[in-house]
């Protein structure tokens, strides 16, 4: 809103000119997504308090964790209302990309926010069933993947880091694995939410990462200097980014050990689901899974533990997935676990932008 008040004036104030520059609306999206959960973060504590909306811990998980019994959760509400309202303010909105981050957003906060208002105030303990969140989270991402696809002049070939020559058209097919790259980062995430700022921490280093990926994306010059795909009004989708990157670190603010709002699968769905279709956008799928690569792994503890688990009846790989859980068991403070996973998931995310040279 604000960039089609202002920037229409520039032909009479030429100040007002500076509206135009995505790297100047992406650093007031997140100054402004940020101090709307610094500031409004004590407020939602205490109306979760006095709702009464608190952390159900699993009896099964580490016994430290009983203690964060009754901890304010769905604050991951406070993050989508963030990022929404300062996407409004300073995002192009007559930008296609922008509004399919928005559908995704707030698509998957909504499924997230019924999962968590039914195990947290309904008190039913599994809230939606794997089968119906899964397929909510599809019907979405396939929505999002069609509205990409049919964006003019987006290209549905898959970029190789690293194999600038190869470059395989995936044809209607990129709708689907649009699809599998927006739900697997939804989940990875999520699987990811266990232990206080864990997960909100390397989102935002990773929504930053995506910041410059976009903006290398969308524009023209620097795409062709660099060898990567460019694609036309994704540029956009960078002021999106700051906006999540401004919203976790507000949130982190409050999230941070020792926590005192969770966010909730209100928070962790679209927060997943934003990485994942901005990394569709920007034509950096393959590269997601390293950028994401902490969200991978844990993802990935679950699935060989459980594998593993009905393979052999019963023998596990880790004493707990995901595998946060298992360093926490072997010893570790959660303190030291948070921050080591931190420092991995920022090694990770340089290691991702050295790709945009490597070609």
């Amino acid at each position: 809103m604000i960039y089609h008040l202002l920037y229409p004036l520039h032909t009479t104030i030429s100040g007002f000119n500076v509206f135009r520059y995505i790297t100047f609306r992406t650093i007031y999206a997140g100054i402004t997504a940020f101090l709307i959960c610094f500031f409004l973060g004590p407020w939602a504590i205490r109306k979760l308090h006095q709702l009464q909306i608190g952390q159900y811990i699993r009896e099964d998980g580490p016994k430290s964790h009983l203690k964060k019994a009754g901890t304010p959760t769905m604050g991951g509400g406070l993050i989508v209302f963030s990022i929404v309202t300062a996407t409004l303010l300073w995002a192009n909105l007559k930008n296609h990309y922008t509004w399919v981050m928005l559908f995704i957003i707030i698509g998957y906060g909504f499924i997230g926010f019924i999962d968590d208002y039914l195990m947290q105030i309904k008190k039913m303990n599994k809230g939606l069933s794997g089968n119906e969140k899964l397929g909510l989270q599809a019907v979405l991402a396939l929505a999002a993947g069609f509205f990409i696809f049919q964006a003019p002049e987006f290209s549905p070939r898959l970029a190789i880091p690293f194999l600038k020559n190869i470059s395989p058209d995936m044809g209607w097919g990129y709708i689907f694995f649009s699809a599998l790259v927006i739900v697997g980062t939804s989940n990875a995430v999520n699987l990811t939410d266990g232990l206080d700022g864990l997960a909100i921490g390397p989102v935002t280093i990773a929504a930053a990462t995506y910041m410059i990926f976009a903006y290398v994306a969308g524009h023209s010059k620097i795409a062709a200097y660099l060898q990567v795909s460019y694609v036309p009004g994704s540029g956009e989708t960078a002021v999106i980014c700051g906006a999540l990157a401004g919203a976790g670190l507000g949130f982190l603010w409050f999230n941070t050990y020792p926590a005192q709002i969770f966010m909730g699968d209100v928070g962790s769905l679209p927060l997943g689901g934003a990485l994942g279709t901005v990394a569709v956008i920007t034509k950096h799928e393959i590269v997601l899974a390293l950028v994401g690569g902490l969200f991978v792994v844990e993802a990935l503890s679950v699935i060989f533990q459980v594998g593993f688990f009905k393979m052999t009846k019963g023998r596990r790989i880790f004493r707990m997935a995901p595998l946060h859980h298992h360093f926490e068991l072997k010893g570790w403070a959660e303190p030291k676990v948070i921050v080591r996973f931190w420092i991995i998931a920022i090694l990770l995310a340089l290691i991702s932008m050295s790709t945009l040279k490597l070609r």
